[in-house]
């Protein structure tokens, strides 16, 4: 990781140490380099509860254990460390709120997840951590509302760190936001493409610590820590966090179902090390269950679906050998949304997944191709799910997802064969932040072969949502050239949903 200037740095962290409130007996640390330079992070927000997060990095150099910060440095035994962290209603901390002390254990990586409670609904918040004579960046985050008038949050996915640089999320960071939802392929376990701007420096990871070295690079970057600092996030993964197109047990690049879920073992607790999620998860890593529903006052209910850990394996040749005992979701996940869905009271319901739910024939003509690692893959499932917000009478739902590394606008329909029939329900897929783009023919071709499929975009970027009473609408937000640090983003797309009307419409 990036050296800082030791003198100084020490001179600042022991000088923000004044100001803390004394938490009794801590083990304390004098730091040489920079343990909070993967930043800070938030998110399962609930309205009386938030979950905060960081992971110190540390090195065989990283603590000096004499009372001289200064003196020579033994090798380090990195056991446990004593973090403590705030909460306050400002930025200068001058209302703190809430205070504590955490400790960060090696067995998992150093990583922090403090589940703060007793806090008001829909409020923003300010947070930090310390340890020793180190000082976190600050935080801000927000508590979900109990009533709320209006609603904004992006949704991203697909950020492989070597084709392009994270000005996306710059721009995100700048936004007026309540929440950003990520919906997969955090990191990438492998180099492809051309034109790399980046590195990862190292092969596919299949130990814990590869896993934890590929996290670590990819929150390093500046911008995508300001995105964390700035809002809480919900997250889910996709395929890219294990490998490639893998299924519950299965993967194209493993063979021995049993060597495999080791290596997606040890993939599930670096994603839990690294997100802002709730502390339980860490449970065990054999099975994680990160699909939940996450309520945002009368508003939104906003349920978040695991399309990858319980899924049947992919289907060989063609999508018409799809049987009804296929899932993409599980058989608990599916009874799980269909009673989640009956039971919401939310003017808007967002099922956020991680690809295009949409049927999509990708072949022009009369032939037909379809992508099998989706739901056209998984054609049973799907029609499950669809019966399910069908019978549920969901007020307004709409599909989000990622996955494809290009935007699409779909209206989402019971029999996608059927041109004349009306949407059920209204889909918006959020580009890649920047991972290789499909070409501009077959972006084309899809929109010829499917006339629900209303909008499609190569660009690379991000979406945001904007929720009340009357709409919901859209922003397709992209980079001007996701090779250039700091390239300016813009809208380049808009759509609108309106109250009791599914279907998209472009504005």
């Amino acid at each position: 990781m990036p050296r800082i200037d030791r003198r100084s740095f020490l001179t600042s962290g022991l000088a923000a140490a004044a100001i803390w409130r004394p938490l009794g007996s801590a083990r304390a640390e004098n730091f040489r380099t920079d343990p909070f330079s993967l930043g800070v992070g938030s998110g399962s927000p609930k309205a009386d509860s938030v979950v905060l997060w960081t992971r110190l990095i540390l090195d065989d150099a990283s603590a000096a254990t004499s009372a001289d910060p200064f003196a020579p440095v033994p090798k380090q035994v990195a056991g446990p460390i004593d973090v403590e962290w705030m909460v306050a209603e400002d930025e200068a901390f001058s209302k703190p709120v809430r205070s504590g002390l955490y400790r960060a254990v090696p067995e998992f990586a150093h990583s922090l997840h403090v589940e703060v409670k007793g806090l008001q609904p829909g409020r923003w918040y300010f947070y930090r951590f310390r340890s020793g004579n180190a000082q976190s960046p600050i935080g801000r985050t927000r508590t979900a509302p109990e009533g709320v008038d209006g609603f904004r949050f992006a949704f991203a996915s697909c950020q492989q760190y070597e084709q392009g640089f994270y000005s996306a999320y710059g721009d995100m960071a700048k936004k007026d936001l309540d929440l950003v939802v990520h919906l997969g392929d955090y990191i990438y376990e492998r180099t492809y493409g051309a034109g790399l701007v980046r590195r990862h420096g190292a092969g596919v990871p299949s130990m814990l610590y590869e896993f934890r070295d590929r996290y670590a690079l990819y929150k390093s970057d500046p911008e995508l820590q300001a995105a964390h600092a700035a809002f809480p996030w919900l997250a889910a993964w996709d395929d890219h966090e294990v490998t490639n197109n893998y299924a519950t047990d299965r993967a194209p690049d493993a063979p021995n179902p049993a060597e495999f879920l080791a290596r997606r073992r040890a993939a599930y607790q670096a994603w839990f090390e690294h997100m802002p999620v709730h502390p339980d998860l860490a449970a065990g890593f054999d099975a994680l269950r990160i699909f939940g529903h996450h309520r945002f006052g009368s508003l939104l209910g906003l349920t978040l679906l695991d399309t990858r850990q319980y899924r049947s394996p992919q289907l060989e040749t063609s999508a018409s050998d799809d049987r009804p005992e296929r899932t993409m979701l599980g058989p608990a996940q599916e009874e799980w949304l269909a009673r989640t869905l009956g039971a919401s009271q939310a003017k808007w319901n967002i099922i956020a997944q991680q690809t295009l739910l949409s049927e999509r024939d990708t072949r022009a003509g009369p032939a037909t191709g379809y992508n099998l690692d989706g739901w056209d893959g998984y054609r049973a499932a799907r029609s499950r799910l669809l019966d399910a917000v069908q019978i549920s009478k969901a007020a307004n739902p709409i599909v989000i997802g990622g996955d494809l590394h290009a935007f699409y606008a779909a209206d989402v329909k019971r029999d996608f064969s059927d041109e004349k029939a009306a949407p059920i329900a209204t889909e918006f897929v959020g580009g890649s932040i920047t991972s290789d783009s499909p070409s501009e023919a077959s972006l084309a071709a899809a929109l010829a072969e499917n006339p629900h499929l209303r909008f499609a975009s190569d660009k690379h970027g991000y979406a945001i949502m904007r929720l009340n009473d009357r709409s919901a609408e859209v922003d397709f937000i992209g980079v001007a050239d996701r090779k250039q640090r700091n390239s300016p983003a813009s809208v380049f797309q808009s759509f609108a949903v309106s109250d009791g009307i599914a279907g998209v419409n472009r504005l």
